[in-house]
């Protein structure tokens, strides 16, 4: 993805994001050199790899797969192992009308995906074979606010504004918006983007940057380069 592209998508989601009254923490907003002058005081953020977040999965066309997310709270996975801690994440989606966010699982993490407001949710569901690949024969089982709806192998669940799912690993989903954009909390135990998304289709979680610009704020996958 180009750089300037990365600049205008931030922009948008930024507007987005404030249209629902939802607001992203003070070091959202902070430029690359600012970031880079407080690094000594930043290791919980970079650490944690909390921030901007945009990927197209590495194909090169963002409107139709890809996602924008932002991570606001993240614990460790030292903590999720000994079982005491800060056991838990919170991310804020931007899920636009008909972008697909392609067919995935978690091998850890459990997530509660709340439709924050706008348009419709849809998930495709799928749950895993006895070898951890898509079940394509069982039904798949999910609590949604609570309350246990079970649907044939990929099966379309659906949630209107304020309505969630809670998905537990090993559980495959993929979705998108309907109708229009979608403002998407995600609420899960622990994350960790380099290591517990397994694609159903080889893909990439983090696209390449072009530099043609200079960014308007970093991404998590910036981090290594910009702040080491």
């Amino acid at each position: 993805m180009k750089r300037s592209t990365v600049n205008r998508i931030l922009a948008e989601a930024d507007e987005f994001i404030r249209s629902f009254g939802y607001r992203l923490p003070p070091f959202a907003y902070w430029s690359p050199a600012e970031m880079t002058e407080r690094r000594n005081d930043i290791a919980g953020i970079v650490d944690a790899r909390l921030g901007w977040d945009i990927t197209d999965y590495g194909k090169g066309d963002f409107e139709r797969l890809g996602l924008f997310l932002f991570t606001v709270r993240n614990g460790t996975a030292a903590d999720l192992k000994r079982g005491r801690g800060k056991l838990y994440a919170e991310k804020i989606m931007i899920s636009r009308r008909d972008q697909l966010s392609p067919m995935h699982s978690h091998v850890i993490k459990a997530e509660d995906i709340v439709n924050r407001g706008g348009g419709t949710l849809a998930i495709e569901l799928f749950a895993s074979a006895p070898d951890g690949s898509i079940g394509r024969a069982a039904a798949v089982s999910v609590p949604t606010d609570g309350a246990m709806r079970t649907l044939p192998p990929g099966g379309i669940l659906r949630l209107a504004p304020g309505e969630s799912v809670t998905l537990l690993p090993g559980v495959w989903h993929a979705f998108w918006a309907e109708e229009k954009d979608v403002l998407v909390g995600e609420v899960s135990t622990v994350n960790d983007d380099l290591t517990d998304n397994v694609f159903a289709e080889p893909l990439e979680r983090f696209s390449g940057i072009e530099e043609d610009v200079e960014p308007l704020h970093l991404l998590v996958s910036d981090y290594g380069t910009w702040l080491g």
